[in-house]
Parts: C-alpha cells; structure tokens; sequence
C-alpha cells in the first residue's frame, strides 16, 4: 500500500469511527439513504420548477445537470471499478460494488452548483454534510468522495449559461 492509499484508508477509518455516535450515525445514514440515486436533489429540483413558474425552465435544466453529473459518475464507476472499503464496516448498504467516484458527493455538488446559480440558499453546507456522510457510513473512500464532488461540480459550473437560457448548447 502506497502512501497515498494509506492516507485514504487513515482518514476513511477515522470518520468511520464518528459513526459510532448514535447521533452522528443516524444523521449520515438519513443522509445517505436521501442521497440515493440523487433522489433528495432530483426532488429539490422538481420541487423548484413547480414552485417557481417564472424559472421553469432553469430548474429542469438544473435538475437534468444534476441527473447528468450523477450518470456520469456511475459511468466513471463502471470503467475504474475500484473496489468499496473492507477494512470498515458499512453502516448502510449500498447500491452497487464499485466506490470510485462518490454518486452521492457527485449528485450533492452539483445540486449545490446549479441550484445554487439560481440563489437557493443553504444548499452547500447540506451538499458537504451529505458528501462526508458517505465516510462517516464507511462506503467510500476519501478520494472517491473528492472525485464525486469535483466531477458534480466541474458538470454542474459546465451547464450553468445553458440551465439560465443564457447560451444555446
């Protein structure tokens, strides 16, 4: 194990370890379970187009920047193929076997991204409290964590003229 891999193990162990915390545990597994398959952000964005009917359009196409980041972190998945932690045990199930990139962190940032573009408050601390959720439940490793939240960031910063109608794509 190389020094890089070591650190991630280290960290990994040490938020995994917050988990005992009843609190803590039950507070990044709620996280965790809204998360799924972008769901808590995919809602935010459809509860944003019917409630705000002058910006329709922007919340769809938000929402389809959110949907887009979460795919492509699952394509990402089936090409790295990296392997969930097993020196930590899990506090939820998951989905699939492959870790790298977080799904969730990538789903979180860009919803904290494009929704944020359009002056919805609060979002980033929810979208980094779901993001470290996925260490605390132990499912993920730092790194895939980073890499989700940059990939939902970077797909989300990338549609953001389109989302606003301001440059046809």
């Amino acid at each position: 194990m190389d020094h890089f891999d070591d650190m991630d193990h280290r960290i990994l162990a040490a938020f995994r370890a917050r988990g005992a915390d009843p609190r803590l545990g039950s507070a990044a597994r709620g996280l965790s379970l809204a998360g799924e398959h972008a769901a808590l952000w995919l809602a935010v964005g459809l509860a944003g187009a019917a409630a705000d009917r002058p910006r329709r359009t922007a919340w769809m196409r938000g929402t389809a920047l959110v949907a887009g980041a979460h795919l492509a972190s699952m394509g990402v998945k089936r090409v790295v193929r990296r392997a969930r932690p097993a020196h930590t045990e899990p506090l939820v199930r998951t989905a699939g076997r492959h870790s790298f990139p977080s799904s969730h962190a990538a789903s979180a940032a860009a919803a904290a991204v494009a929704f944020g573009a359009l002056g919805v408050p609060g979002l980033a601390p929810v979208a980094a409290a779901m993001c470290l959720s996925r260490l605390v439940v132990g499912v993920h490793y730092p790194s895939d964590v980073a890499a989700g939240a940059a990939l939902g960031a970077l797909t989300a910063r990338a549609g953001t003229r389109w989302m606003r109608g301001q440059a046809r794509d």
